[in-house]
């Protein structure tokens, strides 16, 4: 294996490819965006230049296809399953980490109109339900899967921290 440096990207796609098998980057995109993506967001170009790269340093093999697009189907290698089993089991000491763009704006909000706080929060609400609606429905048809017990686990997270949002911004819009 190469000495090359692994991001969280790098993780991301070797444990796609690990869960689903065999993927081109297409692939890639349209899992992440049906899973982690939820609670997890980066550049999705990063999602067909990363194997490209994990596959220089061993940890994918592609396999290009030979007929119609050419396009190249990635597998994890022993190693790259290694990588990834080994970060799994490493601690994790990064404290949660939240980029709120409306809560940035709540904490600037002095310097605008007053009624725009209501507006944010009535927006934030209506993003929270809908977001909330999104993830029971993915609890009501994946979460009584044995196969996917252990995926759910994040989304009990997701659905935590959107209804505590939801309380949240609903308390801002009534008191002002």
């Amino acid at each position: 294996m190469s000495s090359g440096r692994l991001s969280t990207t790098s993780y991301v796609v070797l444990g796609t490819i690990g869960l689903r098998g065999p993927s081109t980057p297409y692939d890639l995109k349209r899992a992440v965006g049906h899973s982690v993506g939820y609670f997890w967001s980066f550049p999705h170009a990063q999602l067909y230049s990363e194997p490209e790269r994990l596959e220089r340093m061993g940890l994918l093999e592609v396999e290009t296809e030979q007929t119609g697009r050419r396009r190249k189907v990635y597998s994890l290698t022993d190693e790259g399953r290694e990588a990834v089993r080994a970060w799994l089991a490493a601690p994790t000491h990064e404290h949660f980490e939240m980029r709120d763009i409306a809560e940035m704006k709540l904490f600037f909000n002095e310097l605008g109109d007053s009624g725009n706080i209501v507006n944010l929060a009535r927006e934030q609400i209506k993003q929270h339900e809908e977001r909330i609606s999104v993830y029971e429905d993915m609890q009501r048809r994946f979460g009584s899967e044995p196969t996917y017990a252990r995926r759910m686990i994040p989304l009990r997270l997701g659905l935590e921290m959107e209804r505590a949002a939801l309380r949240f911004w609903s308390s801002i819009a009534e008191e002002f």
